[in-house]
């Protein structure tokens, strides 16, 4: 099996990439969290890599961490979530925003989701609580890389009610994080949206 790759960044899509690794073109699949995050084409890129083989192919899935990769496993152990389905939600909410939106419980943020709707967004929050192994929700990673710790529950509410404002959940989980930096310990979740707020409007 194929767990990482290093090359240079051949050619891109809307959800996909080829991947040059000593002269052979790797066709991986990702989700646009993840191409985001690529160099330039003709660029050096290193991606964690999924391998997943069935009887008449074999498919390649990129991710640019290990938080990354590990939702994307475990969004596809609830029923009816397939990597298509994985790979839109990580596209959409990012290692972050999947943390916030299953730690929260919210499923309108899973929701917002191209070809996710209430009962599956639903299913998704509730089976990935309990299925989640323990320091599951601390998988998520930031823009620079550094790995965070589950929100407190003020942060929580904080992120919950910026992204119930119509923030973007990743939007909510780094303005939040700003917000807690800049104020004391036991700051509550007031403090941490108006605070979230200015981070936002900047």
């Amino acid at each position: 099996m194929i767990g990482k790759l290093k090359g240079i960044v051949d050619e891109t899509g809307e959800d996909w990439l080829i991947l040059d690794v000593g002269g052979v073109g790797y066709l991986v699949e990702c989700s646009s969290y993840t191409l985001r995050r690529l160099p330039a084409v003709g660029e050096a890129a290193a991606l964690l890599i999924h391998t997943h083989v069935r009887e008449q192919e074999i498919r390649l899935f990129g991710f640019s961490s290990e938080g990354e990769r590990e939702w994307f496993r475990l969004l596809q152990s609830v029923q009816g979530v397939g990597a298509r389905v994985a790979l839109a939600v990580i596209g959409t909410l990012g290692p972050q925003g999947i943390q916030s939106a299953v730690a929260t419980q919210d499923k309108k943020a899973v929701a917002q989701t191209s070809g996710v709707g209430p009962k599956l967004a639903q299913r998704i929050v509730v089976e990935l609580k309990d299925k989640a192994p323990e320091g599951a929700f601390a998988l998520a990673v930031s823009e620079g890389g550094a790995e965070e710790a589950k929100p407190s529950d003020a942060e929580a509410d904080a992120i919950s009610a910026l992204t119930n404002l119509g923030y973007a959940p990743a939007q909510a989980v780094e303005a939040v994080r700003k917000a807690r930096a800049k104020l004391e310990e036991d700051a509550g979740p007031e403090q941490l949206i108006r605070m979230g707020l200015k981070e936002l409007s900047r």
